[in-house]
C-alpha cells in the first residue's frame, strides 16, 4: 500500500482513513474490532475519531468511539505502533464548559481522549469546529503546550473556511506558535463548493495535508439511493434526500459508467476520484462490515483514466 506524506506533520499514511464515527453507533464493539482488524490487514493505518463520537446515539454521551478504539488497541499488543490516531476537540459534550477551543478546555479534554484511547500521544489533534469566542493565539498556545509535553504530535483543523484558515496560519507565524498542518473539510463528488477554490488553493500553497470527511456523501455516492423510496435503507437515509437532484442524478450516471468500465462499485470510483485529486491526501470513509473495508482496498488500487476523471468532473461541476 502506497503511503502519502500528511502535509508537513512528518506522518505518512495510506490513502484511505477510517472514519470512527460508526463505533458505538451503527456497529457495536465486537463488529468494530473485526472491521478495524480488516482495515489494518488490508494495509491501511490511519483512524479518525473525535471526543464527541457518538454522542448523538440514544444512550450515549460522547467518548464511545475513542473507548472502542482504545479497547481494540489494548486487545492487540503492538498495534499502537502500526496505526496513526486522529481525534478532535471542540464539539459540545453537553456539560458546562465542555466545548470550544479555550486553553482551559483543550488541556482538560486531551486528558479524556488520551485516557479513553489508552495511549500516551495523539498523533494528530484537530480543532473540530471554529470557535469565534476564543482567539487563535489562545488555541494554538494550548496546542504548543501539548506538543512540548509530548501529548500530541501534530495539529489540524476541521471545518475552517479559507479566510479562517489564512488568519489562523498568520497568527501562528506572527506569534511563533504551532500552525495547523492538516485540514479536514467536507468534500466529495457532490459537495465541492466549500473546498474547491480559495480553500483548496490555500492548502496547496501552504503544503497542508487534507483528509476529507463525508467522502461518500453519507452513502449517496454508493449508488444505492436512487429515489425517496430508497431513503429507508439505512439510519443515515434521512440525510440523503438533499442529494436527490438533477445534478445528483448526473453524478450517479457518471459513476455508473466509470464503475461499469472498471468492473468496480460506484463507491470505489468516488473514493478513487478523491484519492487522485490534487489537494487531497486521503479521504475518510466509514465501514460497518469487513466487505466494505475490502472495498476501500479496491478503491485505493483503482487507477482512473483521464477520461474517467473528466467525466466525473463534468457531472459534478
Amino acid at each position: 500500500m502506497e503511503k502519502r506524506a500528511l502535509g508537513k506533520t512528518g506522518l505518512n499514511i495510506a490513502p484511505v482513513v477510517f472514519g470512527g464515527n460508526v463505533f458505538g453507533w451503527t456497529i457495536d464493539e465486537k463488529t468494530s474490532f473485526a472491521v478495524l482488524d480488516a482495515f489494518v490487514d488490508q494495509g491501511f493505518d490511519a483512524i479518525d475519531t473525535a471526543d464527541v463520537y457518538s454522542a448523538w446515539a440514544p444512550g450515549n454521551k460522547g467518548g464511545e468511539s475513542e473507548t472502542i478504539i482504545g479497547n481494540w488497541l489494548k486487545a492487540r499488543p503492538g498495534m499502537r505502533d502500526k496505526v496513526t490516531i486522529f481525534t478532535k476537540v471542540g464539539s459540545d459534550l453537553g456539560q458546562p464548559g465542555q466545548k470550544g477551543l479555550s486553553e482551559k478546555w483543550i488541556l482538560q479534554a486531551v486528558e479524556g481522549s488520551l485516557s479513553r484511547l489508552g495511549i500516551e500521544t495523539i498523533d494528530l489533534y484537530f480543532s473540530h469546529w471554529p470557535d469565534p469566542e476564543t482567539p487563535y493565539a489562545e488555541t494554538l498556545g494550548a496546542y504548543d503546550k501539548l506538543l512540548k509535553a509530548g501529548k500530541i504530535r501534530a495539529v489540524g483543523a476541521s471545518n475552517l473556511d479559507a479566510e479562517q484558515l489564512a488568519e489562523a496560519l498568520k497568527v501562528a507565524k506572527d506569534a511563533d506558535l504551532p500552525a495547523y498542518q492538516v485540514l479536514q473539510p467536507q468534500y466529495n463528488l457532490y459537495d465541492r463548493a466549500s473546498y474547491d477554490g480559495a480553500l483548496r488553493d490555500l492548502c496547496l500553497k501552504e503544503g497542508l495535508g487534507v483528509v476529507t470527511y463525508y467522502s461518500l456523501a453519507s452513502g449517496f455516492l454508493s449508488g444505492k439511493y436512487r429515489s425517496r423510496d430508497d431513503l429507508g435503507k439505512s439510519k443515515r437515509g434521512g440525510g440523503i434526500a438533499k442529494y436527490l437532484t438533477p445534478r445528483g442524478e448526473a453524478i450517479l450516471t457518471a459513476l455508473d459508467q466509470v464503475s461499469g468500465a472498471h468492473s468496480v462499485k460506484q463507491a470505489e470510483v468516488a473514493l478513487a476520484w478523491l484519492i487522485a485529486r490534487e489537494g487531497v491526501t486521503a479521504p475518510i470513509a466509514s465501514a460497518t462490515s469487513v466487505a466494505q473495508v475490502e472495498s476501500f482496498a479496491r478503491a485505493a488500487s483503482l487507477k482512473l483514466t483521464a477520461e474517467d476523471i473528466a467525466a466525473l468532473d463534468r457531472a459534478s461541476a
